[in-house]
């Protein structure tokens, strides 16, 4: 039986565990925290920092293949366990190119992917001298994951704000849509391609707030959207799951906004809206087995559940039950033990034929169901 390790104990993890009880794997996850999301659903669990060497070469020497649910681990680790035989999903040099913005904009222009124009920045000085490339987004080159690491900066005044560190400074695109597709690319190379969905976030937080699928979109935007997407997980030319974010501007112009090189926030929906779920395909793309279909059983919306703004502390449930009644509504909890304003507590998907059930229930949803705490923020 293949041993498999995730470095990373999330909900993202945990809900890649869920999925591999359905096959023959040995799962091991690392994690520097015994009550994660992940820790109690693996078959060992070993309490570890994945962004240090020895720990993840370590832990990398007990299984037989690799993958991660979070950018911000430990390459050097992963670059020596492939040179000595450990399969790394996706393969370090995927990793390299999109753990590092300023790498992963210089992959598209590489690729004549389309993106949009950037500048590159190494200190706030540089940023200052960039008055006349605004309106703009400033992003850190390493370490930014949701919304954090991310900076608007619209006018000469918010210079003095941005960021003292590597990083982009991207131009700004009049955006009509956000769009996310999911791309599995096997050991054989072959693509499966899941529906683009349409992804609405909060302008407060910065985070995914729900998102449909399928997305809305003209026929001719939405071969555009596959096409991009699949060049950029083909040039990556790693076997694994890629989750490539797109901006689609009001004259049906697609860009890459940046990609993400595992199981994704925007995928969520696939676990019971499609026949093959985000979490089935990488277990299949790493285990060696058919690519799984990658239709849609019925459109979807998704919602993530975030703690309440002012909470902290132990977790308290406001609307699960109500929520629960809901005939076509499925609801994730990731078991964190402690929510805060804004963090990522658990999602609900819905599923309907009908466009405005799936509007109406979000709405309804969001509502009904609040995650607070014990103590006050």
């Amino acid at each position: 039986m293949k041993k498999l390790g995730i470095l990373g104990g999330g909900q993202l993890g945990r809900m890649l565990l869920q999925e591999a009880a359905n096959y023959p794997v040995d799962t091991w996850v690392m994690e520097n925290d015994a009550e994660c999301p992940a820790a109690h659903l693996c078959h060992h669990f070993i309490l570890g920092d994945i962004r240090d060497f020895d720990a993840v070469y370590a832990f990398g020497k007990k299984v037989d293949a690799l993958t991660i649910e979070i950018e911000n681990v430990n390459i050097e680790a992963l670059e020596k366990l492939e040179a000595e035989g450990t399969s790394v999903f996706p393969n370090t040099k995927a990793l390299k190119i999109i753990k590092n913005k300023i790498l992963q904009k210089g992959f598209y222009t590489e690729n004549e992917i389309p993106t949009a124009g950037f500048k590159i920045i190494q200190s706030k000085t540089e940023l200052k001298a960039m008055a006349d490339f605004l309106p703009a987004v400033q992003k850190l080159a390493t370490g930014g994951y949701d919304g954090r690491g991310v900076l608007m900066i619209n006018k000469k005044e918010d210079l003095d704000n941005g960021f003292d560190e590597a990083s982009i400074l991207e131009k700004m695109i009049p955006v009509q849509k956000e769009l996310a597709l999911i791309v599995a690319i096997s050991q054989q190379g072959e693509p499966a391609v899941f529906p683009p969905v349409e992804m609405i976030f909060d302008p407060v937080l910065n985070l995914l707030d729900y998102q449909l699928c399928p997305a809305d979109l003209p026929e001719k935007t939405l071969w555009k959207a596959e096409a991009i997407a699949l060049s950029v997980a083909r040039n990556l030319k790693s076997p694994g799951l890629f989750a490539v974010e797109l901006l689609v501007d009001k004259d049906g112009n697609v860009f890459v906004n940046e990609t993400a090189p595992r199981v994704h926030n925007s995928g969520h929906h696939t676990i019971e809206a499609h026949f093959s779920s985000q979490f089935d395909m990488l277990l299949r793309v790493i285990l060696g087995y058919p690519l799984g279909n990658t239709d849609a059983i019925l459109p979807s919306i998704m919602l993530n559940v975030v703690g309440e703004k002012g909470f902290r502390g132990d977790v308290v449930f406001e609307g699960l039950e109500e929520v629960l009644q809901i005939d076509n509504a499925f609801v994730h909890l990731y078991g964190k033990k402690e929510t805060r304003g804004g963090r990522k507590m658990g999602h609900v998907t819905v599923i309907s034929k009908d466009k405005q059930d799936l509007l109406l229930q979000a709405k309804k949803i969001k509502q009904l169901l609040k995650i607070k705490g014990t103590g006050k923020d």
